[in-house]
């Protein structure tokens, strides 16, 4: 996606307690509107996540790694890492306190695939706190959206999903990501990222078997964690809880042709939720492609004097 480019102005690594500490790191006009990019995976890491998409010259961009990966510590691809302090709560909680540390009012909140979940489950736990959300290729982590994408998929791709199968279950992935020996973390990972790679490659825009392989580990080992767990949600709390953001602008942006997180998820909420507006782009998947990047970029334009 086309856009600007700005440098980094502050960063740290903030203590949130349970011995995490995140980094976080800001961009742009100190006295911009702020926002803060919220990355997908669980996992994924990336601070430099949407950062392109906004001129900062109006807003303040906020980015972090969420517990776990990235240059947080400690890094869960560290089989002596346990997994008990990692909950879509903690996450909440890291965020809220990144505000507070920030001095922020209110942020504009910009996520993508699984930042859409915790996205939304923050804005809906601190809707004083948000001015806007821009959420890309929604994913909500429900029974059955998880189904779908490690289960229901395997009609349009069975040989990749028997790959994918024959090493376990989420449950058998979780085991197998926390072993002491490093061989087996490894060869669980890349057969979990072949399998996230065969979703979207019909699509162009890159994969996660070519990172490091520490952000390899991390990124397999928390998403079977989160996901087996349907992110600590109730089913469909999030479409349920939409009316804790009356008032509260939205823009949506999905992919026709996403598999891995179906249209119908996006197309749900924004029925239930008067504020939303859904972009839906034809001929794009989960990872966009240049119509996709332009939606963004309007998008964000639109919320820069809101």
């Amino acid at each position: 996606m086309a856009g600007y480019s700005a440098e980094i102005t502050d960063s740290g690594l903030l203590d949130v307690g349970d011995g995490q500490r995140i980094w976080w790191d800001a961009s742009g006009a100190p006295d911009g509107k702020p926002v803060l990019t919220v990355h997908g995976g669980p996992g994924g890491g990336g601070t430099q996540f949407g950062r392109r998409g906004f001129d900062p010259a109006k807003f303040r961009v906020v980015s972090f790694d969420q517990r776990g990966c990235g240059r947080s510590t400690p890094n869960v691809a560290d089989p002596s890492v346990g997994l008990d302090r990692h909950t879509t709560d903690r996450l909440i909680s890291d965020m809220e306190r990144l505000r507070v540390r920030l001095g922020i009012e209110k942020w504009l909140l910009y996520g993508g695939s699984w930042g859409t979940t915790l996205t939304l489950a923050y804005a809906q736990r601190h809707p004083s706190r948000v001015s806007g959300l821009v959420l890309l290729s929604t994913f909500t982590s429900t029974a059955d959206e998880v189904e779908w994408l490690y289960g229901g998929l395997r009609r349009l791709l069975p040989a990749q999903w028997a790959e994918f199968r024959a090493v376990g279950d989420l449950a058998g992935y979780s085991r197998l990501l926390a072993s002491p020996d490093r061989n087996v973390q490894l060869r669980a990972a890349r057969a979990w990222c072949a399998w996230e790679d065969a979703v979207v490659a019909h699509e162009s825009g890159g994969g996660h078997s070519d990172l490091p392989d520490d952000d390899l580990i991390a990124f397999a080992r928390l998403c079977a964690h989160y996901y087996r767990h349907h992110a600590w949600l109730d089913d469909d709390q999030l479409l349920r809880g939409l009316d804790r953001l009356a008032g509260i602008p939205a823009v949506l942006i999905h992919g026709a042709l996403d598999w891995g997180a179906p249209l119908a998820k996006a197309w749900q909420l924004a029925q239930a939720w008067p504020e939303a507006e859904l972009i839906v782009i034809e001929d794009a998947g989960h990872l966009g492609n240049a119509a996709f990047g332009k939606a963004v970029l309007e998008t964000i334009a639109r919320f820069e004097d809101r």
